[in-house]
């Protein structure tokens, strides 16, 4: 039996996306706790607390704001989760010249070239059919509403060619700042093919020793630090876990067991996000939650959040477009108003982009 089935993985996605979205919009609006998301400040972590002992009408938006970046952590976890079932587990669901092209044994530097540039090629195509309709609606309306960014030809060049989390600083050269994503990931499939593919156990462990390492030597509230974690040494703990999961993974039967864990995992979560060491291994705990959340959905949530993760990709392109539109509703004074409009538009724009998604040419290996 699956750890995760089909079913379970799609409302996994969608609960990441819902996260996501929420906490794209929340922690824009003025005076809600800021997340410890690139980098680790106690004093964040410090105003949720006082957020929780004075509770008002916004506690759902101050934790959204604070938690709700977690829902890359998730996907992370399923990227990696579905490259297991899909190249290791399940081959036969592949098709043969893919197959070919990350399976093969070269013989020599060249042909093993020649293979992870395939895989590369066709996983960076599906990328770029998805992100690049988004950027260019992102363009038009980031030029027609105020405050629109100023983009350097090395920054447009950066995010076509998803290479723009290696720029120094990238927090301030990607716009929209979700779009940071398409970037980590083309680094995750090639430390996957390169490094990760078949390989022992031990080798992705050591993987999550040493990047955790790295960024524990970077020290909190650093540049280097910041920089780690728009990289893919700062997503390996959560990628790991879903590679290792995948190939090794324990799972519960029984509801009794899933909630106990479940529950554990969300107060490891809050408790280990007020220390610096602790932080880095939230992640770990998030994805724990989320298999774990899932098990435990009756059956009309988790065919509502199905559904959800069906459009999650093109919900994760179009609500930073929508975000800017909607934004200025709430920071008017109508908090809720301008989140449930933002919400809903999101989610209806996002079925209409997928149908005009579904017209472009799929890629091949």
């Amino acid at each position: 039996m699956a750890l995760l089935t089909r079913t379970e993985c799609a409302a996994l996605r969608g609960i990441a996306i819902l996260l996501i979205v929420l906490h794209n919009y929340c922690h824009w609006l003025h005076g809600m706790v800021h997340e410890n998301e690139y980098n680790f400040n106690p004093d964040n972590f410090a105003a949720l607390l006082r957020a929780f002992a004075h509770p008002d009408g916004l506690l759902f938006i101050q934790i959204m704001s604070f938690f709700g970046h977690y829902g890359v952590p998730i996907f992370l976890f399923l990227s990696a989760y579905g490259l297991v079932m899909k190249y290791e587990t399940s081959p036969a669901a592949v098709s043969d010249h893919l197959l070919e092209a990350i399976t093969s044994k070269p013989t020599s530097l060249r042909a093993y070239l020649s293979s992870a540039w395939r895989f590369m090629r066709y996983h960076y195509l599906k990328l770029f059919r998805m992100m690049i309709l988004g950027f260019v609606f992102f363009l038009i309306i980031d030029r027609l509403t105020p405050g629109a960014h100023h983009y350097r030809l090395v920054d447009i060049l950066g995010q076509v060619f998803m290479f723009n989390n290696l720029l120094p600083e990238p927090h301030h050269v990607i716009w929209p700042g979700p779009y940071w994503f398409f970037g980590l990931m083309v680094q995750l499939y090639l430390v996957y093919r390169l490094l990760l593919y078949r390989r022992h156990w031990g080798w992705t462990l050591a993987l999550i020793i040493l990047c955790t390492a790295a960024q524990y030597i970077a020290r909190p509230g650093t540049d280097t630090l910041n920089y780690l974690r728009y990289n893919c040494v700062g997503a390996i703990l959560p990628f790991g876990i879903g590679l290792l999961y995948a190939r090794m993974g324990l799972t519960f039967q029984g509801r009794t067991y899933n909630l106990l864990f479940f529950i554990v995992s969300l107060l490891l979560i809050f408790h280990y996000s007020g220390s610096f060491i602790g932080w880095l291994f939230v992640p770990m705990f998030v994805c724990s939650a989320g298999f774990t959340l899932v098990k435990l959905l009756p059956q009309s949530l988790l065919t509502a959040c199905q559904w959800l993760g069906g459009i999650s990709a093109a919900l994760f392109v179009i609500h930073p477009i929508l975000r800017k539109i909607f934004i200025p509703i709430s920071h008017h004074g109508d908090t809720y108003t301008g989140l449930i409009i933002y919400l809903l538009a999101s989610i209806v724009c996002a079925y209409l982009f997928l149908l005009i998604l579904n017209k472009l040419p799929k890629p091949k290996i």
